[in-house]
């Protein structure tokens, strides 16, 4: 049994139909219609509410039918894996590149051009799309958000509903038209990108999130190299009446303790951990410094 049976078995034997169904989880009528008739996959049950609304209305568990849409989305990604991913649509490449700072954007483009659905084409695109479906995953359940974002997509509510559902199952792969028009553009005010070391600065929209800007860095950066113990430190450590009570902690903060040339003998290190321990070198918020 899958979702879409056992939804149609559970409206047949309560006497309902499609149109009571949408009502109660605030999608349209069509959507309920393709999902009952399987020409929509059931949406992941992680991202979205609307099982639990279904089996309210249903008198039936909700994780009984998260638990069918898991297993029926498996199989399903199971299939996609074995196809070819396909280009964005030439709509939603336009998008990105629209989206794009004015002074980057000839550049970014002569790099797109050069291979379908390149490297970059996928990070850039992958980026904006994991910044876009976050924000939509924070405000899933804010309806006040969901009609913003419907009236500057130009949508009614239930329609949005049904579109947020959609957008958080998509991938960078299978980015539809209607995810870019109804989400990628009102959400992404701006991006940029440094071609050289691959950082990213995404602007939101402020009127669906006031003040965001979101940076990635995708360049490689060494490891620093592990600190020498010197032999202060060592002797410190083996002496038992220096060290002894000394936690993990505290071990961990003196080896992190930085000389220009000069070694340390061991008794300094100890003075160092009593300092560490006097609270009077660490005032609290009640106790403010320089108080008596």
């Amino acid at each position: 049994m899958d979702v879409s049976l056992l939804i149609r078995q559970r409206l047949s034997e309560l006497g309902l139909d499609q149109k009571d169904l949408a009502a109660a989880a605030q999608v349209t009528e069509s959507y309920i219609s393709q999902l009952l008739a399987r020409k929509k996959a059931p949406p992941a049950s992680r991202r979205t509410d609307i099982y639990e609304k279904i089996g309210q209305f249903l008198r039936l568990p909700s994780e009984e039918l998260s638990r069918l849409a898991d297993v029926q989305r498996k199989q399903e990604l199971k299939k996609k894996i074995a196809e070819t991913p396909a280009p964005l649509f030439k709509e939603c490449r336009e998008l990105i590149l629209r989206k794009c700072d004015p002074e980057r954007r000839a550049e970014v483009w002569r790099i797109f051009e050069k291979e379908t659905f390149g490297e970059l084409e996928r990070l850039v695109t992958q980026t904006i799309l994991d910044v876009a479906q976050g924000l939509a995953r924070e405000e899933l359940r804010s309806e006040e958000w969901l009609r913003l974002i419907a009236q500057l997509s130009g949508r009614s509510y239930e329609q949005m509903r049904v579109a947020i559902l959609e957008f958080l199952d998509t991938d960078v792969f299978r980015v539809s038209i209607e995810s870019c028009v109804s989400f990628l553009d009102p959400m992404i005010d701006s991006w940029d990108i440094d071609l050289k070391t691959f950082g990213i600065e995404i602007v939101l929209n402020p009127r669906l999130a006031p003040g965001a800007v979101k940076r990635f860095e995708f360049v490689e950066i060494a490891p620093e190299p592990p600190l020498a113990i010197g032999p202060g430190f060592e002797q410190f450590l083996k002496d038992k009446s220096l060290s002894g009570d000394a936690t993990e902690e505290e071990i961990e903060f003196l080896k992190m303790l930085k000389f220009t040339g000069r070694r340390p003998a061991p008794i300094y290190y100890y003075r160092e951990l009593q300092n560490l321990r006097d609270p009077l070198h660490f005032p609290t918020s009640e106790q403010p410094m320089g108080s008596d």
